[in-house]
């Protein structure tokens, strides 16, 4: 198995799209490579939208299974990130909307301890509307432009300029309040 080391948000040719020509090729030892590659990343942003653990690895499993089966729907393979980000977060709106609608509000569980983040940090991003969560985690944890996160959400680029100006004055009134 091939393994590169390389910044999975980086959207040039190398060593990520030789992997994503051999996944296209059914190449499974190919596409796990790129799936460990992006394996943190797309934890961050499923645990960003669901809150929790169970759930947001619901989401990166189903996506995983939707990328093999859709990698020659792939139209640029430099994108591949970008691609695979775009299905993580509709699958993770759809496992969202899907929980809603049958969970008693007593059952849904709490979101678990995180040893990687700040316990502090993350209940500061849950208080954040989902809208301008998201675009903070692609931002400053996923290291996303604005540009490429305005093409992830299919929203104009000011809206994600807009969302992460507010999002962070809502952070920095979070923790100016103590809220």
């Amino acid at each position: 198995m091939e393994t590169a080391e390389i910044h999975p948000n980086t959207e040039k040719s190398g060593p990520e799209c030789q992997l994503v020509a051999r996944a296209k090729s059914r190449d499974p030892d190919a596409f796990v490579s790129l799936i460990q590659l992006h394996a943190k990343r797309m934890y961050r942003v499923a645990l960003a939208i669901l809150l929790n653990d169970e759930d947001a690895a619901d989401a990166i499993q189903d996506t995983i299974l939707t990328c093999w089966e859709k990698m020659h729907s792939l139209r640029d393979d430099r994108y591949f990130g970008t691609w695979m980000t775009r299905i993580l977060i509709r699958k993770c709106y759809d496992l969202r909307d899907e929980r809603r609608r049958y969970a008693d509000i007593e059952e849904i569980p709490e979101p678990a301890e995180e040893v990687h983040y700040n316990l502090e940090l993350k209940e500061a991003l849950a208080a954040l509307d989902e809208k301008y969560r998201v675009i903070m985690i692609l931002f400053y944890a996923e290291g996303y432009r604005t540009d490429e996160i305005a093409q992830i959400l299919r929203i104009p680029k000011s809206t994600v300029q807009t969302r992460l100006q507010r999002g962070r004055e809502k952070l920095a009134g979070y923790y100016r309040n103590g809220e």
